[in-house]
């Protein structure tokens, strides 16, 4: 059982830099596992439509016409093209992924659907590759368990968040190697690189909790970042 709830998933001490991108070795690395990456359709659309998951989502992060919006981890583009209904065309969606193949697929159901406002970009593990004071709303759903360098990823994410937008998250609650994490565990996490939580909701259809983040006035030198320690948000989370 130990095995299988491994399989992966990727975790190394503190001091294990092998393998890591050289970009990112400045930061520290997280203190949990890391889920593999499975498949870049989380489930069916029309099963995910039939419960309201994107309307749902959109609608408790306020997504209103003329947005510019950011798509993290967008792989086959369900919440892409529903972004783009959505903000309409004077808004506009950045899809991104670190997947090549997923963006091709992607960007030909942009063409097929015409879908003029959408754009879409490359990122890399440690780097979201966003432009600057661009974004009033970030999503990184069912995919941030994924992020092999999330101390390194949410740093660079944060100049991206224009001053009143927001970081949209939805994800399960369960142990990152189950891809989910643990709401206090993600908190914690974007509490440490510059953000603080204002929003969150359970609700029906998100197969999972949202959970809203806004920038601080400041993020901290990559130096003074400390990593959360898995052991003790659990424990916070068992005293509660």
């Amino acid at each position: 059982m130990a095995a299988s709830l491994l399989a992966g998933c990727q975790f190394a001490g503190p001091g294990a830099d092998g393998g890591r991108a050289e970009t990112a070795r400045d930061f520290p690395r997280a203190q949990r596992d890391v889920a593999g990456v499975v498949s870049n359709q989380f489930s069916n659309e029309n099963q995910r439509d039939s419960v309201g998951e994107a309307k749902t989502v959109m609608d408790l992060a306020d997504i209103a016409p003329g947005m510019t919006v950011a798509d993290i981890g967008a792989g086959e583009g369900y919440y892409t093209v529903r972004l783009a209904e959505r903000v309409g065309p004077r808004g506009r969606v950045l899809a991104q992924d670190i997947d090549r193949k997923a963006l091709s697929r992607l960007g030909q159901r942009v063409e097929r659907e015409r879908l003029d406002n959408v754009s879409i970009r490359l990122g890399t593990p440690d780097d979201p590759k966003l432009p600057g004071h661009s974004f009033d709303r970030v999503f990184l759903v069912h995919m941030y368990h994924e992020v092999e360098e999330p101390y390194a990823f949410l740093w660079r994410l944060w100049p991206s968040v224009r001053k009143d937008g927001r970081v949209i998250v939805v994800d399960m609650d369960r142990p990152t190697g189950q891809h989910g994490i643990a709401p206090l565990l993600l908190t914690c996490e974007f509490e440490r690189v510059g953000f603080e939580l204002d929003g969150f909701e359970k609700a029906p259809g998100l197969a999972g909790y949202y959970a809203q983040f806004k920038r601080k006035a400041t993020r901290p030198h990559p130096a003074d970042i400390k990593p959360c320690q898995q052991d003790i948000v659990a424990t916070q989370a068992a005293a509660q």
